[in-house]
């Protein structure tokens, strides 16, 4: 039995019923596209429990056993990314950001990918900031479309690097954790470190929309605040 909640069959019944006109080629196309999202996604679970395995005291050479590697192998493998403080959900969004460039057949990822990826994680601060903004998670979208530039030729396969703006954005959303006072960095600290990268598309796209850099750093730290009252006070 399968230890996770879908099966073979799951996947097959999502893919034909939102791609019902498809060829099979077509089909094959974006069957690889979506194995290659499972493999990133199982990749950042493994890390997850890699880093509380570390945190309890384990050793490389304990974790190389345990997954099946040698210590040199876990060390490179699993060794602390610039990720690492990364929420689970936000972690989430960086591998949706690079579907989405995968599926537009870009060969980087934009901030303007990064920014699909947020909406793609409707249980992250920033989806929830993006959509009480705007009114609706489509309006946004659309946004991103129009600046979105033109689908490349093929897909590029395997890893797809970030675009250097994404790169500072990154970069931004580390130290918009930092000037908060947060240990973590969540999407609504990438939301900050889009719109903070100034020359950027999502920065462009943002204002467009009526953010500022001032006035999302505030309501970022109203939310947090609140949903941390919230979280104590249950």
């Amino acid at each position: 039995m399968s230890p996770l909640d879908i099966s073979l069959a799951d996947l097959i019944a999502r893919l034909d019923e939102e791609f019902p006109q498809a060829d099979e080629l077509a089909r094959v196309s974006e069957a690889r596209l979506r194995a290659q999202t499972l493999s990133d996604l199982g990749d950042q679970l493994i890390d997850h429990y890699v880093s509380k395995a570390k945190l309890t005291g384990a050793s490389w050479t304990e974790i190389g056993d345990a997954i099946g590697v040698s210590k040199q192998a876990a060390q490179q493998r699993h060794a602390p990314t610039a990720f690492e403080r990364f929420s689970n959900l936000n972690r989430h969004s960086i591998v949706l950001a690079q579907e989405a460039a995968r599926t537009c057949k870009h060969d980087s990822i934009g901030t303007e990918h990064l920014l699909l990826g947020l909406l793609g994680e409707p249980l992250g601060l920033a989806y929830e900031v993006l959509v009480a903004k705007t009114g609706s998670e489509q309006r946004v979208r659309d946004a991103v479309r129009e600046a979105l530039p033109p689908a490349g030729r093929k897909a590029p396969r395997g890893h797809i690097p970030f675009h250097e703006e994404s790169k500072e954005a990154i970069g931004q959303a580390r130290r918009a954790a930092a000037d908060l006072g947060h240990d973590w960095v969540g999407t609504e600290h990438t939301l900050l470190g889009l719109i903070r990268t100034e020359r950027s598309p999502a920065a462009r796209i943002l204002r467009d929309l009526g953010f500022t850099s001032e006035e999302l750093h505030e309501t970022v730290k109203t939310e947090n605040t609140r949903r941390l009252a919230a979280r104590d006070g249950r």
